[in-house]
């Protein structure tokens, strides 16, 4: 049997090598962080040396990372009625994307009527004209965004939305989960606010996250009260293997950004120049800039939960646009907030790519897509089995 191909790197990502070794160093760590004594000291050092290679990934002062549970608890954290600059206004809405993940879709602490969505453009960008309407019709907002979506790879206008959210006296949250470890960013270039980062994405273990607030952001209110962990904004005896592992992670991969990035995106032309190669095929957001590893793509008439089937056969690990809820695939909530149909908004495969990709992995799993497209575009899905 051929080694297996992973081209799910979105969803998740291998674990790094220096993060590998970074856990198992802490593991034999004795000491509670939060102790006086020279081993929890030590575990401490090993917290604090860790948020400063988060933080400085990112550009932001290391005092200001709070770490969580992952993405989802960092995103829930970020959405607090009642933030605010400085001596400036209380956020007393939620504004989000009609593209977000479904942890800042579903509002965060915000009560549901306090949320409204902004829409976005057929290519897949946020509708800045509709986000200025949206901040003159009401009190200050709090405005979600993310920098790169996770379906598309589309990277969205955020200095464009920070400069409207602060006009209209908002405040501006950007998940920047899929976008860390794939294009360079600074917190205050950005224009943000408040800032969310998930280990797991970039070659760190999963269940390990982080918030970064602003210099000057006020009124954060945590949702876990307890010792006092992280300045009182998050408490629990901190996760010290993860949070190695995540330090670690966010330092290998700054090291190699540009030059993985400028190798993915050639990668990413050789897939996409492949894909053409049936007639119809749709790769979506294709005409902005989009992250160098991700590529959404369709065909009329095709069925994603089928094709994630056949490519897995094949030997190929690829995920549907479609978010599974209890078993039943559904539309991508992405493509029809960009205006595609229901058919092909269920139909749309994504292949991301990442540091181990390599031009021969692009051969099989095109060798595959023209095997399955021959197959499934006839509607035979009964011969699937004998293809591979």
């Amino acid at each position: 049997m051929p080694e297996r191909i992973y081209l799910d790197w979105n969803a998740t990502t291998p674990l790094r090598p220096e993060a590998r070794e970074a856990m198992a160093a802490a593991w034999e760590l004795s000491g509670n962080p939060s102790s006086v004594h020279a081993e929890g000291r030590q575990a401490r050092r090993l917290v604090e040396d860790s948020r400063a290679r988060v933080a400085d990934a990112v550009g932001a002062p290391p005092r200001n990372l709070v770490f969580t549970s992952g993405g989802t608890e960092a995103n829930a954290l970020a959405l607090t009625p009642g933030l605010r600059r400085g001596s400036g206004h209380q956020v007393q809405r939620l504004l989000v994307s009609a593209i977000e993940h479904a942890s800042v879709l579903s509002g965060g602490r915000f009560p549901a009527g306090a949320i409204e969505q902004i829409g976005v453009t057929r290519s897949g960008l946020l509708d800045l004209d509709r986000l200025r309407t949206l901040l003159a019709g009401g009190p200050p907002a709090l405005v979600s965004v993310m920098l790169a979506n996770n379906e598309t790879g589309a990277i969205q206008p955020v200095g464009e939305a920070a400069e409207l959210t602060h006009q209209a006296g908002g405040l501006l949250h950007v998940d920047a989960i899929q976008a860390m470890g794939k294009i360079p960013f600074d917190i205050n270039a950005l224009g943000a606010d408040l800032v969310t980062l998930s280990a797991h994405k970039i070659g760190g273990p999963k269940g390990v996250g982080s918030l970064i607030l602003a210099d000057g952001v006020l009124g954060f209110e945590p949702s876990l009260r307890g010792g006092g962990q992280e300045l009182g904004r998050r408490a629990g005896t901190e996760n010290v293997a993860g949070i190695a592992g995540f330090g670690a992670a966010a330092s290998a991969a700054m090291s190699t950004l540009d030059q993985d990035a400028a190798r993915l995106k050639a990668l990413r032309s050789q897939l996409e120049r492949g894909l053409r190669r049936i007639t119809g095929v749709i790769v979506f957001s294709d005409e902005v800039p989009r992250l160098p590893n991700t590529v959404l793509f369709t065909v009329p008439g095709l069925r994603a939960e089928t094709a994630v089937i056949g490519f897995d056969l094949a030997g190929i690990a690829v995920s549907s646009g479609s978010a599974c809820s209890s078993g039943k695939v559904q539309p991508s909530h992405v493509l029809e907030a960009m205006g595609f149909s229901p058919d092909l908004a269920q139909g749309a495969v994504r292949l991301s790519l990442g540091w181990s990709t390599t031009s021969r992995d692009i051969d099989r799993c095109l060798e595959a897509w023209l095997k399955l497209a021959g197959t499934l575009l006839k509607g035979s899905d009964e011969t699937l089995l004998e293809r591979f």
